[in-house]
């Protein structure tokens, strides 16, 4: 039904001070920044390293959902995002199991497909169920071009073998001369 974290959302009243904070001193790489017209907030995903991901999410209008959880606190976590392959399948197992969800809501281009279940049903935790394309949403620096599956790199002591993830980012895996030898002995074992 799961198919992985996608990210941990953060709201936010000030977007460009926690932009700074996670990309200036903790090294984040932020994507593109969304406005829901319509729905009163702006969204940003962030990628750390190979494979976690962070949303900024800050209200832009004085009527936007965040203003109850923002009234008294500058920002704080807000949500967890699961990623599912059929959101459809993982709504009628939340049926079955009795627990109970809002907010279904599909962009018009199909990209993003979510639910939520409330912190009240979820052990104090609002959950984000979500079914999307991941390669669509990643930041274009943290994943490999299109058509480039993987890519070996020569290091100082060794090599870099970074691979396409499909959480829509990459993995690097570094290995020794000796470590890579016994890789391509054993790819070409199974390959015979």
């Amino acid at each position: 039904m799961i198919s992985r974290v996608d990210h941990v959302a953060f709201a936010v009243r000030d977007h460009e001070k926690a932009l700074a904070f996670f990309r200036d001193i903790l090294g984040a790489l932020p994507g593109k920044c969304y406005n829901e017209a319509g729905r009163n907030f702006y969204w940003q995903t962030l990628s750390l390293g190979d494979l976690s991901r962070l949303e900024l999410i800050s209200p832009s209008a004085e009527t936007s959902f965040l203003d109850g959880f923002l009234k008294n606190r500058e920002g704080g976590f807000h949500h967890i995002t699961l990623q599912t392959p059929d959101l459809e399948a993982a709504c009628k197992r939340l049926d079955e199991h009795g627990i109970p969800y809002f907010g279904l809501h599909e962009y018009p281009d199909g990209t993003w497909k979510e639910v939520f279940i409330h912190p009240r049903d979820a052990f104090g935790i609002l959950v984000q169920l979500a079914e999307f394309d991941p390669e669509y949403w990643m930041v274009p620096e943290a994943k490999l071009p299109k058509g480039e599956p993987w890519r070996l790199e020569k290091q100082k002591d060794g090599f870099a073998l970074t691979c396409r993830h499909p959480g829509g980012s990459k993995v690097t895996l570094n290995f020794s001369r000796d470590e890579l030898q016994c890789l391509s002995d054993a790819l070409r074992k199974a390959l015979e």
